[in-house]
């Protein structure tokens, strides 16, 4: 008998890392990898929606005996479920998966390795093997990122034509794709790159670091803009979206004394539109949906929080939605849910409570109330004398 659909699976290693996987790339490479499986009721069940994440971890390097991994999952955002078993997994190795970015339409992913980056394509990682048997390796490590120590972050621009490596030294890297044309190697970016942020069109990048971020012109490879924090900010994470209008508009996450805050920024002129004071949260993880509705948090605690982004106003709260610190979100690209990830060794799906939803509950209070003003005002007429009871 097979077992109910389940929006929070446990898949073995602690993760570190996840993403959407591109519709083009589900269309023409893993799509059809499952058409051509035999896996039979539990495969077609798991992922109807034609919807895959990617997750990445592990042990590291140590002799814990858990493998360091790239995953693939099926996404039923129908269901709210995601895939019990994994439908792709390749063993990287002794080299733990610690960040990762995917290429907006079909080259695969770029995993950031203790020392150096290597390029892994789908059809790799689909591709059946033994349990802890390791991917080969021949043409995916990237020389241009060969011996240069932990990138803690990675980014592609929307269009996926530039490449952007942040690493724990300071360095900022920026490259063309695929030709890997050096773009921007600043050597004193930062003390540590933390986190890195194409705008939409793909002119600015920001990098974040202690003790600020950085805004760069992508095209005149040059720092136009630093961000700097006030008081006792320490700034966490950053990202761009648009707002209700349209405009391009930065994010960045920090956190206080007080707890976690979300910052907004004007792309004109790089000042500060305001703030927001997210009491007794510390950020761990932090993400904007695609249509920029939203911004997602993830904490210290394994709490996870989704907040409209206009207003500042917590929509959705899920407490203890992971045993330990949440390491990474991301929303479905149609900004229907949300997937969270943790040391736990867990991904956890939540849908996102619809306006929708919401306008049909309120449609039905008003329903309920003309109901009974109608009732009460009929009584009233009859014991007036108004109209006679018969008249009803």
């Amino acid at each position: 008998m097979a077992n109910q659909p389940s929006n929070m699976q446990t898949y073995g290693v602690p993760i570190y890392a996840a993403e959407w996987i591109p519709e083009e790339a589900v269309r023409s490479k893993i799509a059809k990898d499952q058409d051509n499986s035999d896996d039979g009721e539990s495969s077609s069940s798991s992922s109807s929606s034609g919807s895959y994440i990617v997750l990445s971890g592990g042990g590291g390097e140590g002799r814990s005996g858990i493998p360091n991994v790239i995953l693939i999952c099926g996404v039923d955002l129908n269901t709210n479920s995601l895939s019990e078993q994994p439908i792709g997994r390749l063993v990287v190795g002794t080299g733990l998966p610690y960040r990762m970015a995917v290429h907006p339409r079909e080259d695969g992913l770029i995993c950031a390795l203790p020392n150096s980056c290597r390029l892994f394509d789908w059809e790799n990682i689909m591709r059946p093997r033994e349990v802890d048997q390791a991917g080969e390796e021949s043409e995916e490590l990237i020389k241009e990122l060969k011996d240069v120590g932990q990138q803690l972050s990675l980014a592609f621009n929307h269009e996926g034509s530039v490449l952007a490596a942040g690493a724990e030294d300071g360095i900022l890297r920026v490259f063309e794709w695929p030709s890997m044309k050096t773009l921007l190697n600043e050597s004193k970016a930062h003390s540590s790159v933390k986190s890195l942020t194409f705008s939409e069109s793909g002119k600015f990048l920001v990098s974040l670091g202690a003790p600020l971020c950085r805004v760069w012109d992508v095209n005149a490879s040059t720092a136009i803009a630093s961000l700097s924090k006030e008081k006792d900010e320490m700034f966490a994470s950053c990202r761009f979206s648009v707002d209700s209008l349209g405009n391009e508009v930065l994010y960045v996450a920090a956190n206080t004394e007080r707890g976690g805050s979300i910052i907004t920024w004007d792309t004109t002129s790089w000042k500060r539109r305001r703030s927001k004071l997210i009491k007794n949260n510390s950020i761990s993880a932090f993400n904007v949906s695609a249509d920029g509705k939203l911004v997602a948090i993830g904490t210290l605690e394994g709490d996870v929080l989704i907040i409209d982004s206009t207003k500042m106003q917590t929509n959705q709260v899920v407490k203890k939605a992971h045993l330990g610190l949440v390491t990474a979100l991301t929303f479905s690209p149609d900004s229907r849910g949300l997937v969270s990830v943790s040391f736990d060794s867990r991904a956890r799906l939540t849908m996102i409570e619809g306006k929708g939803e919401k306008r049909g509950i309120n449609l039905w209070v008003a329903a309920l109330l003309l109901v009974l003003v109608y009732v009460v005002s009929y009584y009233f007429m009859v014991a007036k004398g108004i109209i006679r009871k018969e008249s009803l």
